[in-house]
């Protein structure tokens, strides 16, 4: 329960900031160009509010909805989802949406995408600054990686290193390596000391969303970091802080995958464990648990092969941080292609699959992390020429500049029932697709 609510508090902190930056991008804009803002909202308020005021001499009134789906920035003469039908009647007045030249007008409808886009940069330049950029090489992974079935499939094996994607090196694992991967011709991986050249095929992308097995996972020893408790059953061996397990019961295990394995194969049972000491190979026998377990902390894989962090001054940052921002924009969008396949559209997840990507403890460079990366989702989804959606209304606009012909009241009215009606079905079926996954998979 409470691994939940962390997880749920960073969710709704992240998207209250990005739709507070959002709608204040289409009010700032509004307000420089002399156009009355009635509303500006966090979250929806039908029927009632959470909260409300109105300031002294102001136009606009400010609140918070009970309905956490987003929020909203209610200008006047504007068909949005408010469905005014009775103010759009009304003859247009001065400090109306409608009344304002279209270039106005294409300002303040872009405003929102443009905000989410400047605090997703601004945000990367301060973890680069703050934190730096901490990886670790795929040079250092001396054992190389574990492949998922679907990539053995395809001429993977366990321990290959990964060195280049056609004629890209491949220096850090990631998003960014596996998109490289999954869309090369041809991966070459150091195997064994020999270099292999691997094709991979068209659809391999598809092939990772149909099978849901994943990509790789590193290969490291199972190095003891300590044995905390004195009645464990490593302790009770005699085991200690910097043994490396390297068998179990005769089998030779390398990793420590394998390692976990053999211990959950061997609960309750008693092991023969071999392992080197100080350079020594040696073997004690010890029981393992109930759960496969021997009571032992490990080393993690930083600690074993080691990290590399590129520290930023607060001016170098900000270029850094743009880079990041547009690589990440540039990603999601080469992903956009893959939702409209069969497997893609079944990834599609809802609001339990983004409140997923937030950390179980509270991790503030994680929590930036997730929050630039939703603001930069955010942007790009709401420019998509979508009725009902930013990208709609630019997109309309840019007709009207184009033919210098203003699209009728009626068929914007008309475009904004429709986008609303396809946005509601694909928030429906994205929270199933959570649901199915939860209860059946």
């Amino acid at each position: 329960m409470e691994t939940f609510l962390i997880k749920a508090i960073q969710f709704m902190l992240s998207l209250s900031l990005l739709v507070l930056i959002h709608e204040f991008g289409h009010f700032i804009f509004a307000r420089i160009f002399k156009v009355r803002v009635e509303k500006f909202y966090l979250f929806f308020d039908p029927w009632f509010s959470l909260f409300k005021f109105k300031p002294k001499n102001s136009e606009t009134e400010y609140g918070v909805g009970w309905l956490p789906l987003g929020g909203y920035c209610k200008i006047s003469g504007m068909i949005d989802e408010s469905m005014d039908k009775e103010a759009m009647a009304q003859p247009p007045k001065p400090y109306e949406f409608r009344s304002k030249p279209a270039g106005q007008r294409l300002l303040i409808m872009v405003g929102g995408v443009l905000f989410n886009f400047l605090l997703a940069l601004f945000i990367y330049s301060m973890i680069l600054f703050t934190w730096g950029d901490t990886y670790m090489p795929l040079k250092n992974m001396k054992m190389g990686m574990d492949y998922s079935e679907t990539f053995k499939n395809v001429g993977f094996k366990d321990g290959d290193i990964l060195l280049k994607a056609d004629t890209l090196t491949l220096d850090r694992f990631g998003e960014d390596c596996l998109r490289s991967v999954v869309e090369a011709q041809n991966v070459t991986v150091l195997r064994n000391g020999v270099e292999t050249v691997i094709p991979i095929p068209e659809d391999m992308m598809q092939r990772l969303l149909r099978d849901k097995k994943g990509f790789a996972a590193l290969r490291f020893p199972m190095v003891i970091k300590e044995v905390p408790e004195p009645n464990a059953p490593a302790a009770l061996a005699g085991m200690q802080a910097g043994d490396s397990i390297v068998s179990v019961n005769g089998q030779a295990t390398p990793t420590f995958s394998e390692v976990a394995t053999c211990l959950a194969d061997n609960k309750n049972q008693e092991i023969a464990v071999g392992f080197y000491r100080n350079g020594t190979l040696d073997t004690l026998t010890m029981q393992v648990d109930s759960l496969g377990k021997i009571g032992v902390a490990v080393k993690a894989p930083a600690e074993l092969f080691g990290l590399v962090t590129v520290k930023y001054g607060f001016f170098e940052s900000f270029p850094a941080g743009i880079a990041k921002g547009f690589r990440t924009l540039k990603g999601y969008t080469s992903d956009m292609k893959y939702v409209f396949t069969k497997e893609g559209a079944s990834s599609i997840g809802g609001f339990g699959s983004i409140g997923g990507l937030f950390p179980s403890t509270w991790d503030w460079e994680l929590f930036w992390e997730r929050t630039a990366w939703l603001s930069v989702i955010l942007a790009f989804m709401n420019i998509l020429p979508i009725p009902a959606l930013d990208g709609g209304h630019v997109l309309f606009l840019l007709y009207e500049v184009i033919t210098r012909r203003k699209p009728s009241d009626k068929f914007l009215e008309y475009a904004q029932m429709t986008g609303m009606f396809l946005l509601f079905a694909l928030l429906l079926y994205a929270n199933g697709n959570d649901i199915i996954r939860y209860f059946f998979q």
